[in-house]
């Protein structure tokens, strides 16, 4: 298996880093530095927000595959906002489906996603085989993670967000970005949250982002069997 890990930035990526023995080496692409490790697994620190991290995304899988090495799966991971009670601080989510949240239009009647709208697309769906291992593995919650490039502030914003997408259960900035790179090479996509914070009202007193950067690395730890396992080509 050739997985590559994207991250938002470098402390998310040493996280998982160190979950994997022998991260460390490094290749340059534009933008950003693949690091790889022993297992087949190349982490990227991607950049914030969907449209940075689709890019250096895209540009690990187009080096791949100019290789010869094409990637199997690609790991959109980092921590991220989780929406209570359903996903406290500290717990773990696997998107089964990545959404973004504001990619459409705003109208007399509300929001209309990019896809009512005649075109374009709102939500990846990961391989169901690979999300309910990850989630077994790790403990985590199963549900949709939104992607969204303003990061919810109010408790109005937040519930507005639950009230389109019931099944929310966490919200970053990078999945849906991500998903579109792995996409366009044909390529499956995982995303995983470790959740650092309640969506909603800025509180920062309430962050715990030095504990989801610790449930990371753990569920790293415990998902590398399962990507070493998991043959997409048996789905």
């Amino acid at each position: 298996m050739r997985v590559l890990v994207a991250t938002a930035v470098p402390v998310e990526r040493d996280a998982v880093a160190l979950a994997f023995p022998g991260a460390g080496s490094g290749t340059r692409l534009p933008g950003a530095l693949l690091c790889r490790t022993a297992t087949g697994c190349d982490l990227l620190a991607a950049g914030v927000g969907p449209a940075l991290a689709a890019a250096s995304t895209a540009a690990a899988l187009t080096a791949a595959a100019l290789e010869g090495t094409p990637y199997d799966l690609v790991v959109s991971a980092g921590i991220g906002g989780g929406f209570q009670p359903e996903a406290p601080v500290g717990s773990l989510v696997v998107a089964d489906a990545i959404t973004v949240a504001d990619l459409g239009a705003e109208t007399g009647d509300g929001f209309l996603p990019v896809t009512e709208l005649g075109f374009g697309t709102v939500t990846h769906r990961p391989p169901l085989p690979v999300v309910h291992a990850a989630a077994e593995a790790t403990g985590a919650r199963t549900g949709t993670i939104l992607t969204a490039s303003t990061v919810t502030g109010t408790a109005a914003r937040a519930a507005e967000l639950r009230a389109r997408h019931p099944r929310a259960l966490a919200e970053g900035m990078e999945g849906f970005g991500v998903a579109e790179a792995a996409a366009a090479h044909g390529t499956p996509v995982l995303e995983i949250r470790a959740v650092s914070n309640p969506v909603g009202p800025r509180d920062r007193a309430a962050w715990r982002i030095g504990d989801a950067l610790t449930a990371l690395t753990e569920a790293f730890g415990k998902l590398l069997p399962v990507l070493e396992s998991w043959n997409p080509h048996d789905q």
